[in-house]
C-alpha cells in the first residue's frame, strides 16, 4: 500500500515561510517521482513542483517548478527516498490552497510528464495552507 501523508500546512502571514512534508511510510523508492499539486477554492488543481530520480547507474535527479513558484519554492528529498519537502518562501495570499502530495514509482526527465496529474498513481489527502495578507 502506497499512501502519501502530507503535513506542515497552517496559517502564515504573507511574506513568511513554510515547509511541507510528504512521507510514504514503510516504502522506499529506488526510482520515483514525487510531486506537489495545489487546489485553491473554486479552482482546478494545479502543479506546483516535482522531484524525480532514477535508480540506474547514473543516479539522475531532476526538479521541476511551476512558473508561479519558481524562485520562491524548493523541493527536496531525503536519502531514505520516501520523503520529500516543499520549502515555501515569500508566501503570497494566492498561494492559499490545499496542497497534495503525489507519487509515481518511475523516473521522468521532462516537465510535461511530472506536471501531469495523470502520471501519478498515488495521492495524499492534502494539507491546508492559508496565507493571510
Amino acid at each position: 500500500q502506497v499512501q502519501p501523508v502530507e503535513s506542515g500546512g497552517r496559517l502564515v502571514q504573507a511574506g513568511g515561510s513554510l515547509r511541507l512534508s510528504c512521507v510514504v511510510p514503510g516504502r522506499t523508492f529506488s526510482a520515483a517521482t514525487m510531486g506537489w499539486f495545489r487546489q485553491a477554492p473554486g479552482k482546478e488543481r494545479e502543479f506546483v513542483a516535482a522531484i524525480s530520480w532514477s535508480g540506474d547507474w547514473w543516479s539522475r535527479l531532476s526538479t521541476y517548478y511551476a512558473d508561479s513558484v519558481k524562485g520562491r519554492f524548493a523541493i527536496s528529498r531525503t536519502n531514505t527516498k520516501n520523503t520529500v519537502y516543499l520549502q515555501m518562501n515569500s508566501l503570497k495570499p494566492e498561494d492559499t490552497a490545499v496542497y497534495y502530495c503525489a507519487v509515481d514509482p518511475a523516473y521522468y526527465a521532462d516537465y510535461s510528464s511530472t506536471s501531469n496529474e495523470g502520471v501519478y498513481d498515488y495521492w495524499g489527502q492534502g494539507t491546508q495552507v492559508t496565507i493571510s495578507s
